[in-house]
């Protein structure tokens, strides 16, 4: 079947390009000198047995990181980098990711224990490993890369050939496994990065050559026996081959085969007959030790386009292609690193291929670049990634400390921003904060809608959607539009008797002013009637008699509001309150956007001052704001009988707004401990007031330590979208992992 007329004849280009890829990528837990790590697979994380994301392989040391299978490279890129980060900030402190397919020291065999898992057949499998391969080889690290063409293409292709779609599957997938083991040597001089290995790496092995570009996958890898040789003529001949090694012992089952190609989409290879394969997993790419998580988003991209090289390309000769291949790959897996490819004229032929597939199908001037980069890489082995890597260890001249660096490197990244995903950064920090834990606990996840913030989640079959990190399903539809609403949030909570502040309902200025009286020389709040954030909201704490001064604070509430309310200010502190349920899981105190003095600096130089703290930036993809100098802030300061050009003197505090909401710059304190309880209890009647399973209660209170009262507190809102990650991170004082407690809700058989 030539794949290729069909493509170009049909313009199937755009769905040629299309594919579903995953990433697993293995690696050894390790202490800073290099020694692999002795403790058991971490506890904080769930289950390893069904964890969709972070398993064990070989050893207990062994960690296996597997991505959601995805529709492009930057999504698979971007699981790979979401599930790195919550491992290595799950890890314990003094333990790392060995950024290196071989270890650099290994430990005696006794010390190294096989995987514990729940299934006994499971761990007894590998202790069969043990007794045919050994310990040390299986130490060994590597990256996984699932590959399968969209299931559109694949329709075409069944609507063009008439074949039947398991047919015409097996067809496909058995021309694109030939041609990968036949030129697969082309990624083994790009991706091989195993140049070393310790001594013992070596002692059941005769005359080692120990400088080279891949041990991993040379005959020193991981591999089968020499007899073990299995068709790839056609599905039938692989499964009658397979099968047949197995049956006579010589495999204890076909999962012991270790090709570099291997066939997914049934539980037995005979099935695959029937089914059809469903996708390839490439086995061959070592760990890339200058890309944090093992593999660059580029190379995830370029693996894609040569696996369209290779179904493009017509086979030479079926019969022989995979034994020449295998050759080709052992020659130059132990080569020099430095050494240019041996069959230079050969990756000339299928780079030059290569540009011709992305000039016809009009793909990205990226990719065009991705390959002439490579082209570059083919004339100088000092750029492809072993290249480097023997370079960089001729400066260091040694192993363990080049990759002791690189691994404490990683893993600094990942905690510098720990309260981020950085590669979902642009979504609200709430929704990260969710994300992070259901990577953690085995949950799956799959965003719907990035800028939504909406997520589906699943474990086993048990599937719920959640939006901003904790709207759910218990939500009701009314509930929402009641907090949303102030005019009926006090209505309501007034009829439940709960003490709310004295208001007035405006629709323009001009009747404020006429009712000015009213409020004059009185303490007041003006906002708009429907707000989130903080935003519009003017305090005058001590009593409003200025005109002007009220006209804009009106102006500055309207601009967010066509309705705005002007109410009473109740003395006190303000806390909000986070109830889950039938409890209150955590009480924060906010404290208003402020600079203190040094008797040196402007506000204005206060501000920029503060606003330099890592924690601060837009108040989304970090846990707190930056202050601003704005009208609102401008007016709290003139309030004061300041202006942002003031010297303040020092240890003199200055507010820069009177509402205390983190989104408008404030600063977060945990209180929870502190709270009287009845303060907890009053915030979860007025979250079942507003039929509310997650709400974020906003009261004033007088002292926080003694019994509420109908006088002693007021309630200033309800928010029924209530930001966690001011209590997952405050800026003093206990975190509280809220996230985790949405989780436990919506999945309590997880728990």
């Amino acid at each position: 079947m030539n794949f290729k007329e069909i493509i170009k004849e049909q313009d199937l280009f755009a769905l040629f390009n299309e594919a579903t890829i995953g990433i697993e990528k293995e690696g050894q837990r390790v202490l800073k000198n290099a020694e692999i790590a002795k403790t058991p697979h971490p506890k904080n994380i769930g289950n390893r047995q069904n964890h969709p994301y972070i398993q064990t392989d070989f050893a207990e040391s062994q960690v296996e990181l597997i991505t959601s299978p995805e529709e492009n490279s930057r999504e698979v890129y971007r699981y790979l980098s979401a599930i790195h980060e919550v491992l290595l900030r799950k890890l314990p402190q003094d333990e790392f990711i060995w950024p290196l397919s071989i270890p650099a020291i290994l430990p005696k065999e006794e010390d190294i224990q096989v995987a514990q898992f729940d299934k006994k057949e499971d761990v007894e499998y590998r202790e069969y490993l043990v007794s045919v391969y050994g310990k040390y080889i299986q130490m060994i690290s590597g990256i996984h890369y699932n590959f399968g063409f969209s299931q559109d293409f694949i329709n075409r292709l069944v609507e063009i050939t008439k074949l039947e779609e398991n047919i015409l599957r097996n067809k496909l997938y058995m021309k694109l496994a030939r041609q990968f083991i036949r030129y697969q040597w082309l990624l083994v001089y790009f991706y091989g990065a195993s140049p070393l290995a310790p001594d013992e790496f070596f002692t059941k092995l005769k005359n080692p050559k120990k400088i080279v570009r891949s041990l991993r996958t040379s005959k020193y890898g991981y591999v089968n026996d020499e007899s073990i040789k299995v068709s790839f003529a056609s599905i039938e001949e692989y499964a009658k081959t397979l099968t047949g090694f197995v049956a006579e012992g010589k495999l204890i089952a076909e999962k012991e085969f270790y090709s570099s190609v291997r066939f997914r989409g049934a539980g037995k290879v005979l099935d695959l007959q029937k089914k059809g394969i469903q996708y390839l997993e490439f086995r061959l790419f070592d760990i890339n030790p200058f890309a944090p998580y093992g593999i660059k988003e580029e190379d995830i991209r370029f693996i894609q386009l040569f696996a369209m090289l290779l179904l493009w390309l017509d086979e030479e000769d079926e019969k022989t292609s995979v034994e020449i291949g295998k050759n080709y790959s052992e020659q130059i897996a132990l080569d020099n690193p430095l050494k240019s490819p041996i069959f230079l004229k050969e990756a000339e032929y299928l780079l030059n291929n290569l540009l011709e597939i992305i000039e016809n199908a009009n793909f990205s001037l990226e990719d065009k670049k991705l390959v002439e980069n490579k082209i570059k890489e083919i004339y100088n082995p000092k750029l492809t990634v072993g290249g480097k890597l023997w370079l960089e260890y001729e400066k260091v001249g040694s192993m363990a400390d080049l990759g002791s660096k690189l691994a404490i490197e990683y893993k600094n990244q990942a905690l510098e921003k720990y309260y981020s995903l950085t590669a979902f950064s642009n979504m609200e920090l709430s929704t990260q904060a969710l994300m992070s834990d259901a990577i953690a606990q085995g949950i799956s996840i799959k965003i719907l809608d990035e800028q939504d913030q909406f997520l589906k989640l699943s474990y086993g079959k048990h599937t719920e959607y959640v939006k901003n990190g904790n709207m759910t399903k218990y939500d009701t539809y009314i509930s929402p539009l009641i907090m949303e609403n102030k005019v009926v949030t006090k209505k309501i909570l007034a009829e439940n008797n709960f003490r709310v502040p004295k208001s007035y309902q405006y629709n323009s200025i001009d009747k404020a002013k006429s009712e000015f009286e009213k409020i004059r020389g009185k303490a007041i709040v003006i906002k708009p009637k429907s707000t989130n954030f903080g935003l519009g909201i003017t305090i005058f704490k001590n009593g409003i008699n200025n005109l002007d001064d009220y006209e804009k604070a009106l102006s500055i509430a309207l601009k967010e509001d066509k309705e705005i309310m002007v109410e009473e200010f109740i003395e006190g502190t303000e806390y909000r309150f986070f109830v889950l349920g039938d409890k209150t899981l955590a009480v924060l105190l906010r404290v208003p956007a402020n600079v203190i003095g040094n008797g040196k600096s402007t506000i204005a130089e206060l501000v920029a001052k503060k606003n330099e703290n890592s924690l601060r930036g837009d108040g989304l993809s970090s846990p707190l704001k930056k202050i601003q100098l704005g009208d609102i802030e401008l007016l709290q300061l003139k309030e004061q009988g300041l202006n942002a050009t003031s010297i303040l003197a020092e240890g003199k505090i200055a507010y820069l707004r009177a509402n205390s909401n983190i989104s408008t710059g404030g600063d977060s304190i945990d209180m929870t401990d502190r709270v009287d309880e009845s303060y907890k209890n009053l915030a979860v009647g007025i979250t079942q007031a507003m039929g509310a399973k997650i709400c974020g209660v906003d009261l004033i209170i007088e002292d926080i330590e003694t019994v509420a009262t109908n006088k002693n507190y007021g309630v200033i809102e309800a928010n029924f979208n209530p930001m966690m990650m001011m209590h997952i991170f405050p800026a003093e004082g206990k975190s509280h992992r809220l996230t985790e407690e949405v989780l436990k809700i919506l999945f309590p058989e997880k728990y």
